[in-house]
């Protein structure tokens, strides 16, 4: 008696006899599911929310097959290991997921899987051997490839550059050749891709698969022959289909194109598999698909709206070319991604040979503008703040430039008042020295103090004195005991006698006067004279007179009996108890 089997999507127990079926609960959930929505997406998250059903014991016989073990499974199929008999060799077997409970419309989407995988025979394609039904339960059979997928293979980190353009690459040319038997992919992703025992890719999984008539095609047929290779004035479109509407999602979200994203099916066609092909190389260099979001709805508004980061960002060591050659694959617009899997494949083999290639980096200003043309609203609003703002600084700017101006004039006018403030006080400022000067030389010294505080300036103040006014202050310092008038000029030179009773001093008057310092009195006034010397007059005033100049200086002897008066290159001595000269001393 074989064990009970369970539902893969609650774990109930089931019916014997259904292969890979749904409970009753299960099919009516499917069953009032929203039509517009991804039934491969709703399936998605139901297995996300239960734990998956064990897997089916082996040796379950499937028509001509034994099952041995479950190895995949998605939103609307499980795919089994298993032999075949009559061969007895290792194939893989897909079943519908639903099993004999399944809707017509996945029935026909189940053998449409098959029916375009079977017009396909190439190396990297998965190859159809058998397309059945056992007790009303669809199946098709086809080649085992014993290998990860590409999904798995980057689950450690990214792959090389060079090993993730020359699985691309092996990948466009297989697309390529679906395309020119006019089969569209749909649902390219690294879960779809094996790597065989030979590293080499093999696509499966043609779950979504369209097949495509070019305008330039009239009658077409099905299967139709191999169509010519779709080129930039082509205008590809599907065939219609009973399970394909209008506005829905199909596919997976995080590496389908935007048009296929926002249900615009009429604009589906070969570039959009290109961009699946963009989508696969993004994630084997990143190791993470182009867009993720925390749900579905999310995921596809970024596919619709956003631009992907660029896969430099996430993993330094991916060439600038290789780089450029996967966001060109990437554009949102079809017309802008390479025309045909063909022009791909090409590229990436410029890029391994170390050619260089023919893609151009997108510029930022391109970037800015199909960011702006993909949010109108938000461009129009942003250009209106700008323009506000442009406007307000353009305002705040003519403010300062005209309060700089005003600012400027300001500082002008306080120039000239200072300056004008300046030249007056200068003119004060001499009026009064002269005035000091005036007062000392008449002994006044209270007027001259006077005169010289009026220009000890204040703080803030410009100080105008000079070292006429320092030296006059110096003159009226201290206190006066008393003057002795009588030069005429300047008196060059003083000398006191030693016994403190007399002083002489010297002019340039050509005089030598002898002062009594406790009368306050004149002694002697010693003049020179143009006679020679021997000619004098008697009493307290003795004359000398003789040709020399200018008095330079004068000195008593430490006794005080004598006089030595200096005068150009000469020193005459004169006797202080008479007057009388003693003798010259020539130079």
């Amino acid at each position: 008696m074989s064990a009970a089997q369970h539902c893969p999507q609650c774990g109930t127990e089931m019916p014997a006899g259904v292969v890979g079926g749904l409970c009753p609960a299960c099919v009516v959930r499917f069953s009032f599911a929203d039509s517009s929505d991804d039934v491969a997406a709703l399936a998605a998250l139901e297995e996300a929310r239960v734990p998956a059903a064990a897997p089916a014991p082996p040796l379950r016989v499937l028509g001509g097959y034994e099952l041995l073990e479950e190895i995949a499974r998605g939103g609307m199929g499980v795919v089994y290991k298993a032999r075949q008999r009559r061969l007895n060799r290792l194939v893989a077997v897909k079943m519908i997921l639903a099993g004999q409970l399944a809707g017509p419309a996945r029935v026909r989407r189940f053998r449409a899987e098959a029916e375009a995988a079977a017009t396909l025979q190439h190396p990297n394609i998965v190859a159809i051997h058998e397309v059945g039904e056992h007790e009303g339960q669809p199946y098709f059979s086809m080649d085992y490839i014993e290998g990860p997928n590409l999904s798995k293979l980057v689950r450690e980190g990214p792959l090389p550059a060079a090993r993730a353009a020359r699985y691309v690459k092996v990948i466009a040319e297989a697309i390529q050749y679906a395309h020119e038997r006019g089969v569209l992919h749909r649902d390219l992703k690294p879960g779809n891709v094996l790597i065989d025992p030979l590293d080499q890719p093999r696509i499966t999984d043609f779950g979504l698969a369209k097949r495509l008539v070019s305008t330039s095609d009239q009658a077409p047929t099905c299967p139709r022959p191999a169509l010519p290779e779709p080129s930039r004035a082509e205008n590809w479109r599907g065939e219609s289909s009973d399970f394909t509407l209008s506005g829905q999602v199909l596919g997976s979200p995080n590496f389908m194109p935007p048009e296929q994203a926002a249900g615009r099916i009429r604009d589906i066609g070969p570039a959009s598999d290109v961009y699946g092909l963009g989508a696969i190389l993004y994630h084997l260099l990143t190791a993470r698909p182009p867009f993720v979001g925390e749900t579905v709805h999310a995921t596809v508004q970024q596919v619709v709206e956003a631009e992907p980061p660029a896969p430099n960002l996430l993993n330094p060591a991916v060439p600038r070319d290789l780089e450029t050659v996967c966001l060109k694959c990437l554009q949102k617009e079809p017309s802008k991604r390479y025309a045909s899997a063909r022009d791909l494949a090409e590229e990436l083999g410029r890029f391994l040979k170390g050619e260089p290639i023919r893609a151009r980096p997108v510029s930022r200003t391109e970037k800015a503008w199909r960011w702006c043309r993909r949010n109108p609203a938000l461009t129009t609003a942003l250009f209106a703040l700008l323009a506000v703002l442009a406007a307000g600084l353009a305002g705040i700017l003519w403010q300062w430039r005209q309060a700089q101006h005003n600012a400027a004039q300001e500082r002008a006018e306080a120039a000239i008042a200072r300056a004008q403030t300046l030249a007056a006080r200068e003119s004060l400022y001499a009026a009064d020295i002269n005035l000091a000067q005036q007062a000392l030389a008449a002994n006044n010294l209270r007027q001259a103090l006077d005169l010289l505080n009026k220009h000890i300036p204040k703080p803030g103040e410009l100080d105008l004195r000079g070292f006429e006014w320092r030296y006059l202050w110096q003159q009226c310092q201290g206190d006066e005991l008393f003057s002795f008038p009588g030069h005429k000029g300047i008196a060059s030179s003083l000398a006191f006698s030693p016994d403190g009773e007399l002083l002489a001093t010297g002019g340039y008057d050509k005089t030598v006067r002898i002062w009594d310092l406790a009368s306050h009195r004149s002694v002697a006034t010693l003049t020179n004279s143009a006679s020679p010397l021997g000619d004098f007059s008697s009493g307290l005033d003795w004359v000398l007179q003789r040709n020399a100049g200018n008095v330079d200086s004068v000195a008593f002897s430490p006794s005080g009996l004598m006089l030595a008066e200096a005068s150009g290159d000469e020193v005459r001595l004169w006797d202080t108890r008479s007057w009388r000269p003693l003798r010259a001393l020539p130079d």
